[in-house]
C-alpha cells in the first residue's frame, strides 16, 4: 500500500514516516530539509494548494499537517489551513481515486474537561476554542465529501500526545521534571488519558489499512487513566530519576493559578479528561503496543 503523509517533518509525522512496511510519500514544504526518499513538495497548505501528481498509486492519505493550538494564530488563519487546506486536499484526493482519508483531529472537539463520564466516539461535540472549532469544521466538511464522493473518511481525535522531543505542554513538563526534584501533586487524584506518540503512529497506520476503519471516529489514548501525580512520576522514571510529590491542596494551586493568570494551565494539570477508546478495540482489534512505562523509557534514550 502507498500512503501520502502530510506533516511528515513534524513530531508525529517523523514516527510514521519511519515505518518501513509501507510505501510512504511524504509531503514537505519547499526549502525544508529532510531525508525522505519519496516526497511531494508544496508551498503552502490552504484551499488553493495544487496536489496534481501527489496521488499517483496512493490508496490512503494520512493528514497530520495543520496549525496547532497557539495564541499567535487568528480564527482566519485556522480556517484557511485547518479547514480549507484539509477539504481541498480531500476533494482532490477523491477526484484522483484515493480510497481513504485519515484525518487527525483533536480531543478539543469534544471539549475541555470531563467531569464524571469519559468522552466517547458518540459524545456531543463542544469545541472550546477556535483551534478545536477549525478541526470540527474540517470533520464536518470531510463527512460531506465522503457522502458525495465515496471517499472513506476516518477521524482520529487524540488526547495529549507525549514522547521523545514532544512540543507543547508535554515538552515543557518534561523539561521541568528534568530540572526539578519536587512537585506539588502529592494529593492529586484527577483522571486523565494520554497517548504515546509511538502508539498514535501505530494506530494511524492501522486506520489507514484496516478494512473496518472507514466512517469511524476514534478517540485515541493509551487506555491507561492516570493522575498528574502518576504522570509526572512516570516521566521522572523514564528519565531515570525520582521526584518528591508534596501534598499541596488542589484548591490552593487553582487559587495561585488564578492570581498569576495561569488558570487554564493549572486546570490542564489538575482537571479531568478521560476518553472511552473501546471502539478502537471493538472495530480495529487494536491495543496500544507500548505501555506508558515502556513509552516513557524512550525519553532517556532521546536525551530529554
Amino acid at each position: 500500500m502507498s500512503i501520502l503523509l502530510t506533516g511528515a517533518t513534524g513530531f508525529l509525522g517523523s514516527f510514521i514516516s519511519n515505518n518501513d512496511n509501507y510505501d510512504i510519500r511524504c509531503v514537505v514544504r519547499e526549502n525544508n530539509s529532510h531525508k525522505f526518499k519519496s516526497i511531494f513538495t508544496i508551498t503552502n497548505l490552504d484551499g488553493q494548494t495544487k496536489w496534481e501528481g501527489a496521488f499517483s498509486q496512493v490508496e490512503t492519505v494520512i493528514h497530520l499537517a495543520g496549525l496547532a493550538h497557539s495564541n499567535s494564530f487568528s480564527s482566519e488563519d485556522y480556517h484557511t489551513v485547518n479547514v480549507d487546506g484539509t477539504l481541498n486536499l480531500a476533494s482532490q484526493a477523491a477526484s484522483a481515486g484515493v480510497k481513504r482519508f485519515v484525518f487527525v483531529s483533536s480531543i478539543g472537539v469534544n471539549g475541555t474537561c470531563t467531569q464524571n463520564e469519559p468522552y466517547s466516539f458518540d459524545s456531543p461535540e463542544l469545541p472550546h476554542n477556535v483551534y478545536a472549532q477549525s478541526k470540527y469544521n474540517a470533520e464536518v466538511g470531510l463527512k460531506m465529501i465522503a457522502k458525495e464522493t465515496g471517499l472513506e473518511v476516518v477521524i482520529v481525535r487524540p488526547t495529549l500526545v507525549y514522547g521523545p522531543n514532544a512540543p507543547g505542554n508535554f515538552g515543557i513538563l518534561t523539561k521541568l521534571v528534568k530540572k526539578l526534584s519536587v512537585f506539588p501533586f502529592g494529593n492529586a487524584n484527577n483522571k486523565r488519558d494520554f497517548i504515546a506518540v509511538q502508539n498514535l503512529a501505530d494506530l494511524l497506520i492501522t486506520c489507514a489499512t484496516h478494512p473496518n476503519a472507514a466512517s469511524h471516529t476514534f478517540l485515541a489514548s493509551d487506555m491507561e487513566t492516570v493522575s498528574i501525580k502518576q504522570f509526572t512520576n512516570a516521566i521522572a522514571a523514564g528519565l531515570g530519576k525520582k521526584v518528591l510529590q508534596l501534598p499541596i491542596p488542589a484548591s490552593f494551586m487553582r487559587l495561585a493559578g488564578k492570581l498569576i493568570g495561569k488558570s487554564t494551565m493549572v486546570e490542564q494539570l489538575l482537571g479531568n479528561l478521560q476518553v472511552d477508546s473501546s471502539n478502537v478495540k471493538d472495530v480495529l482489534d487494536w491495543t496500544p503496543p507500548l505501555t506508558m512505562k515502556q513509552a516513557m523509557a524512550t525519553l532517556r534514550d532521546s536525551g530529554k
